[in-house]
């Protein structure tokens, strides 16, 4: 068990923030955020409506207990969606000197009704860190949870850049990268990249609920990589896509119709126009995959590797060593079991100029190749 009475870390000369920040909830991000600035000597005071998920994030030491002459600079709110617009208010209130900022999925509703009941938003700016989990709680928080994620900023005109900037001085001291946008293109984003997928990955996951035992016993990385989202939260997600419906919507409706598109070609594959129905859009998909960042937001095409491991200790890391050894940079690595075998499957991603060369010497070195491809 933590103290948290006492520092987490000796003062970092490097953070930005002065402290005290006010954590309300103290949930998964809420009690990331508190570990991360806690690593930077940062006084974090942690307030929840749950005694239990206060008691165990304090135990687990990502920040103390409100005391009375609390002054803090800034308030963080991290509570579920529902509540977010009348937290806020409620913490403007109750701490006048400070900014405050909430972590919520969307940004233009609550900003809509803090204006609506008159609070002073001259001091409120909604932001977004784009991390999370699977799982929930404080039990699940890490400190470095937001290290290289964007955490948007959603700034409006009725705040100053000056108030505004210790927002962007806690994504920073967490190790986050700074993303300004205006909270209607933030909700509009997030509806692409994160609520319609969410949507998307959980009506087909709900299709394996018929699947034959034998079907599920041939998953590989395709039907898990698509349905890895779907063990959310339910009663989350039913606040976050009510929050953005308007803009979920329209996404979703054009998806309906290239799904028609593709029933229909279904309906006699042989048909004329059928064939072409079909690969038009396996090509738009292509187009989509492509607009994707990689790493460093770049939108560079690396080369795959599928490298064949056994299923023992030491073997992923003997690999990645081996690749660092040979000089080759690793840009990314996705990791899965082969069904029924002791065998792990580790695609790794390079530059297409490397790929001959790093499979010459992975075999050269006896290393099983499954497959490469650029």
């Amino acid at each position: 068990m933590t103290d948290a009475t006492a520092p987490h870390a000796e003062p970092d000369i490097d953070r930005r923030l002065r402290g005290p920040v006010r954590v309300v909830g103290a949930g998964l991000l809420g009690a990331s955020i508190g570990l991360a600035l806690r690593e930077k000597g940062v006084d974090v005071v942690l307030d929840d409506v749950s005694p239990a998920a206060l008691a165990l994030a304090v135990d687990y030491g990502a920040g103390r207990r409100p005391a009375d002459g609390d002054d803090p600079e800034l308030v963080v709110v991290a509570v579920p969606p529902d509540v977010v617009a009348s937290v806020v208010e409620r913490e403007l209130a109750a701490y006048p000197d400070a900014v405050v900022t909430d972590v919520a999925s969307v940004k233009s509703g609550p900003l809509a009704s803090l204006r609506a009941a008159g609070a002073d938003v001259s001091r409120y700016i909604g932001s977004h860190p784009m991390a999370g989990r699977e799982r929930s709680g404080p039990t699940a928080a890490r400190a470095d949870l937001f290290v290289g994620q964007p955490w948007v900023i959603a700034g409006h005109d009725d705040i100053t850049y000056q108030r505004a900037a210790v927002v962007e001085d806690l994504a920073l001291d967490v190790g986050a990268t700074v993303v300004p946008m205006d909270p209607e293109s933030h909700d509009l984003a997030v509806a692409y990249v994160s609520h319609t997928p969410q949507l998307v990955s959980t009506l087909m996951a709900s299709r394996l609920r018929d699947a034959p035992d034998g079907a599920l016993g041939l998953a590989g990385g395709g039907v898990r990589d698509v349905t890895r989202i779907a063990a959310s939260d339910p009663g989350l997600w039913v606040q976050i896509i009510g929050a953005n419906a308007q803009r979920i919507r329209p996404v979703l409706t054009d998806l309906r119709a290239d799904l028609d598109r593709v029933l229909e070609a279904l309906d006699d594959p042989a048909a004329s126009g059928a064939p072409r129905a079909i690969a038009e859009t396996i090509a738009a998909g292509n187009r989509g995959v492509e607009r994707l960042p990689g790493k460093h937001g770049t939108t560079k095409r690396f080369a795959q590797v599928v490298v064949l491991v056994d299923d023992t200790p030491g073997q992923i890391a003997a690999l990645l060593t081996f690749i660092g050894e040979i000089g080759i940079n690793l840009e990314d690595m996705r990791l899965e079991h082969s069904p029924g075998a002791q065998i792990g499957i580790v695609e790794v991603s390079v530059v297409p100029e490397q790929e001959q060369r790093l499979v010459e010497e992975l075999e050269g070195r006896g290393w099983r190749i499954a497959a490469a491809w650029a």
